[in-house]
């Protein structure tokens, strides 16, 4: 099956640093699951590590993406941007993933108890 991953979902699963939910662990260390990874998150792993907010680099996070093919990248397409202008999220970047994993029909593997309130998205971390 395929899932979204966050931001924060990348970072902590990438770096092994971090908590990880039980289920969201179960579906990440599955050879049986392909995940998609927004664009949008690689620009926030670039912010966050120049900032020096995160442990891992975006040339790391793309070795890590290229090195397997159960990742895929999502491109910002205007017909993800159009799901967005439906979706009232209070963060930008947040608010393009949501509508990526709406335009994908698939679920978000995410932390952020704030996308439960999202309709039409399932939230798996827990």
């Amino acid at each position: 099956m395929g899932y979204l991953l966050d931001t924060v979902t990348i970072i902590r699963f990438f770096s092994d640093f971090g908590k990880i939910g039980n289920k969201a662990k179960e579906i990440l260390n599955s050879d049986k699951n392909s995940f998609v990874i927004s664009v949008i998150s690689l620009m926030e792993i670039l912010y966050l590590s120049e900032k020096k907010r995160i442990n891992i680099g975006l040339s790391e996070t793309i070795e890590i993406l290229k090195a397997s093919d159960k990742y895929t990248l999502a491109d910002l397409t205007p017909d993800i941007i159009e799901v967005a202008e439906q979706v009232h999220f209070y963060e930008l970047h947040d608010r393009l993933i949501i509508a990526t994993a709406k335009w994908l029909d698939i679920p978000i593997i995410s932390s952020d108890k704030k996308l439960l309130e999202i309709d039409d998205v399932k939230v798996i971390w827990d």
